[in-house]
């Protein structure tokens, strides 16, 4: 029990007992309920910002620990493109040239993500920068990872047809000989003929006897049989796939017909001068993927080393063309 408190009574003379009314008391509980929760208040805002309780220790060496990994994510990440990048360039540059396809598009192989924002999810946490950009790169990088799983895909069928895509590609001459008396003009700027200037010449023309024949040099599919007294005059273009078309130009037999099969060294024609022409020969002209090349360069089947750099040497002189 509480000990009652007396005070001294100077009108009476007396000590009485200290009577508290029921409102102070109220008062006083109050006060002290308020002043508790003030300090318990000041207590709890102490510990919750200056002190770590052992729970909230533990997670902070668990986020420190995370946050590494995500780090050393984020670094093998970039090894891992690196990498990527190596094999990208070997595609591209080796593996593609070999089997004659076309590079990857760079925009093909740069995998965006534009437009949405996709890692909302992680905003608002202390790292959402760097679970955002380690998640990103992991995105670009699974993306270009498929790219080039498709363009491996690729290569590898072409590999698989090898044999049949070196029997398409024009491989030798459209008009048989030695390397030396029947090539007339290359592929360039030559004199033309008629107008007597310089103009460009996409073809090569071989020079031979009226009726001599023509060859195929690749196998193909005949595309078109054109009689034209014009231009190339009567001509025969074959399409060997792979990107490869083939003009045989002049004619003055056409021993083909469109859509027939063709195989390296069928006969297709004999040797004419039809159309734009001043002399007997076979206009022969290369296309790869629309454009027109240096047949010089397909000449590789049906010479010796010698013959060819003698083609290549009589392929560059600036002389006169026959169309």
């Amino acid at each position: 029990m509480a000990k009652a408190k007396y005070y001294f009574n100077p009108n009476t003379l007396k000590y009485e007992k200290v009577i508290i009314g029921l409102r102070k008391k109220m008062f006083r509980v109050i006060g002290f309920i308020a002043s508790a929760m003030v300090f318990a208040t000041f207590i709890v805002y102490l510990a919750y910002n200056f002190f770590d309780s052992p729970k909230e220790k533990q997670l902070k060496r668990e986020i420190e620990k995370l946050t590494d990994q995500y780090d050393q994510l984020s670094n093998r990440i970039k090894i891992s493109e690196r990498v990527l990048l190596d094999l990208e360039s070997r595609d591209d540059n080796i593996y593609r040239v070999i089997f004659e396809s076309e590079p990857v598009p760079r925009s093909m192989r740069m995998a965006g993500f534009g437009g949405v924002n996709r890692y909302k999810e992680l905003q608002g946490f202390d790292n959402a920068d760097l679970m955002s950009n380690v998640s990103k790169q992991m995105d670009i990088l699974e993306k270009k990872i498929y790219v080039q799983s498709k363009s491996f895909d690729e290569v590898f069928e072409r590999a698989k047809n090898k044999t049949s895509m070196l029997a398409h590609i024009p491989g030798i001459q459209p008009v048989k000989n030695d390397g030396r008396s029947l090539l007339v003009s290359g592929f360039g700027y030559r004199i033309h003929p008629i107008y007597k200037t310089s103009m460009m010449h996409t073809g090569i023309d071989f020079s031979a006897p009226m009726g001599t024949a023509i060859y195929a040099t690749g196998d193909g599919v005949v595309e078109q049989v054109l009689f034209d007294g014009r231009g190339y005059g009567n001509h025969v273009i074959i399409n060997h796939g792979f990107g490869y078309t083939t003009l045989y130009g002049h004619m003055s037999k056409i021993l083909v017909r469109r859509g027939q099969k063709i195989k390296r060294g069928d006969k297709i024609g004999l040797v004419g001068s039809t159309g734009a022409s001043t002399a007997p020969h076979c206009h022969y002209e290369v296309i790869k993927d629309g454009k027109k090349i240096d047949p010089v360069n397909f000449f590789y089947n049906d010479l010796t080393p010698e013959q060819y750099q003698l083609v290549i040497e009589l392929a560059r002189l600036e002389n006169q063309s026959f169309d």
